[in-house]
């Protein structure tokens, strides 16, 4: 099969096409058949080494497809199921091994590309705005990278909760996306002072929270954003990890949380995971949430597509095709 491979840590041009064996399941395993492969950040913090792990490796940790083999003691799937997984590495072939209990099963209504696309993506958005800062109504809130993958899913669900939504992107084309996702406020931060544009949108109250996926560059800008007792929940690093910062800061600035978390923690077990996918596919199916998926790649093409994607040229979320 074909598979893409980071050689070693570094930048794009470490990803080479390589052919692999096609894997045969192990017990408590499925071999998932993929139609569609999602492309997130945390695949370029696996490449670059930012989250270390042993070279050379397949890299992804999404996809879409059907199972065409079923490991021993596997009970509840069969071949030919349509199934959808997050968060295990790999994904980067035409096939794949994936623990079964951490798969997904795929509703019909819900195509191999969107949950590709949104796996990730979306139960990020879910545990961020329901479990990690449970956003209400009227609340106003500044969503990072609002044209992004993520971002898009965030703007489009908290509207749906009826927050008032602040969003940062940076050039006028992605302001367009952002407002039709349903983006009250637009800032471009690279001609704007992000902070002092919240504070003028929220009366100099700031926001209750920060959703911040872009790390160093952004920062500073998301603490002085908020408002007294807000939060930062800082959960990706674009533009790099995000500075060490002394407790005494968040004193200072109102009482302030900080908070960095990551999607597995939140869908630890298997009811979790259910949930989080459930509440998703429930709000796609409803139209709140509408999943664009702005450009697709070849997989033998995944170097273009890291290009694509550190460079910020990517809007929407972005697809392997095998």
């Amino acid at each position: 099969m074909l598979a893409v491979e980071a050689q070693r840590t570094g930048g794009p041009e470490v990803l080479e096409v390589v052919d692999r064996p096609v894997p045969e399941p192990g017990p408590g395993q499925l071999r998932v058949r993929h139609h569609a492969i999602g492309l997130n950040f945390i695949d370029t913090y696996m490449r670059t080494g930012l989250y270390p792990m042993r070279m050379p490796a397949v890299l992804g940790q999404e996809g879409a497809g059907v199972v065409d083999a079923v490991g021993e003691g596997v009970a509840g799937w069969s071949a030919g199921d349509r199934v959808a997984y997050s968060g295990q590495t790999g994904a980067y072939a035409e096939q794949h091994l994936v623990a079964a209990a951490r798969a997904v099963r795929l509703p019909r209504d819900i195509s191999f590309e969107v949950a590709a696309a949104s796996l990730l993506k979306g139960m990020t958005a879910e545990f961020l705005l329901r479990r990690c800062y449970p956003l209400k109504a009227g609340e106003p809130v500044l969503i990072h990278a609002a044209a992004g993958g993520v971002g898009s899913i965030l703007v489009q669900w908290a509207k749906a909760i009826g927050a008032v939504t602040i969003g940062t992107v940076g050039s006028p084309e992605k302001a367009e996306h952002a407002r039709r996702d349903g983006c009250d406020h637009v800032i471009l931060y690279r001609t704007e002072d992000v902070a002092a544009r919240v504070r003028e949108i929220t009366a100099g109250a700031g926001a209750p929270v920060v959703y911040d996926s872009v790390g160093k560059d952004t920062f500073e800008g998301s603490l002085a954003s908020l408002a007294r007792r807000g939060m930062l929940v800082s959960f990706g690093n674009a533009s790099g990890p995000a500075p060490a910062i002394e407790p005494l800061r968040l004193s200072r600035g109102g009482s302030l949380f900080l908070t960095r978390p990551t999607l597995f923690d939140y869908i630890a077990t298997s009811e979790e995971l259910a949930d989080s996918a459930g509440a998703l596919f429930d709000v796609i199916r409803s139209g709140a949430v509408k999943i664009d998926i702005g450009q697709t790649f070849p997989l033998r093409e995944a170097r273009r597509a890291h290009e694509a994607l550190e460079g910020r040229q990517t809007i929407g979320a972005s697809l392997l095709l095998p």
